[in-house]
């Protein structure tokens, strides 16, 4: 594998030099590190747990399930979705509030089918 990205302009492909996307991807993660800032140890317990589940169960989790799940009250799941929700866009919930996806998993059916084995298969946004 090489280190070249080319870049589309019209039918022409340019080759862009390794120092200017090297720099382009410095500055992309330190700004996602410093969005991020605002998850706690339970935001991000609450995001990895939605993505396995909504893989495994294959439907909505509702707020009330999250928090059996991860032992958090059902108010403070409640303002973690909110914050999730808002705040990065990691997750979408339904009418009735209950998660129908966390990216890179969705329970809705789309375009975009992921298949880790014969028996693991969930869709993505």
């Amino acid at each position: 594998m090489n280190n070249n990205i080319l870049l589309g302009v019209g039918r022409y492909m340019i080759p862009v030099p390794p120092v200017l996307w090297q720099n382009i991807l410095k500055v992309s993660a330190w700004k996602m590190k410093s969005e991020l800032r605002f998850m706690s140890e339970e935001h991000h317990r609450v995001r990895n747990f939605l993505v396995q589940e909504l893989a495994n169960v294959g439907s909505p989790l509702t707020p009330a399930h999250i928090s059996t799940s991860l032992n958090l009250s059902v108010d403070q799941v409640a303002t973690i979705l909110d914050e999730l929700e808002q705040k990065m866009m990691f997750l979408v919930r339904n009418e009735q509030g209950a998660v129908t996806w966390a990216y890179p998993v969705t329970v809705e059916q789309t375009a975009h089918q992921v298949r880790l084995s014969p028996d693991e298969i969930f869709y993505s946004p």
